[in-house]
């Protein structure tokens, strides 16, 4: 039996996993129905459909290189690789609540992607 201070890693790391295998209906289970999301150019999101079908456009795999979880918030350091791009390095910070991720604030140098 999981320790219920390991749960909010288990969501991030699940969520993540569906994103590299491309089952974003999955992805977004992990998301709570009201998430925040922000990006390094102030661009948010607060529904999850809007949000996976953006990341699924991408089609990202996630090459984790540290995590961090203190309570309810896990920290990613990560290495991003879509399709015809280079890996980008990413941070992103998750917030946890009753098993699905509430927020999400990621940053990194969005010129990689222009």
């Amino acid at each position: 039996m999981q320790r219920v201070s390991d749960e909010p890693k288990v969501v991030v790391m699940s969520y993540i996993k569906a994103l590299d295998e491309q089952d974003y209906q999955l992805a977004g289970k992990y998301l709570n129905d009201n998430v925040k999301i922000q990006g390094p150019d102030g661009e948010s999101f607060r529904r999850p459909k809007e949000f996976v079908e953006m990341l699924s456009r991408y089609q990202g795999k996630y090459d984790i290189k540290k995590s961090f979880v203190d309570g309810h918030d896990v920290c990613l350091f990560y290495d991003l690789k879509a399709p015809n791009t280079k890996a980008v390095f990413m941070c992103s910070w998750y917030q946890v609540n009753n098993g699905r991720i509430v927020s999400i604030r990621t940053v990194f140098d969005p010129r990689q992607f222009s």
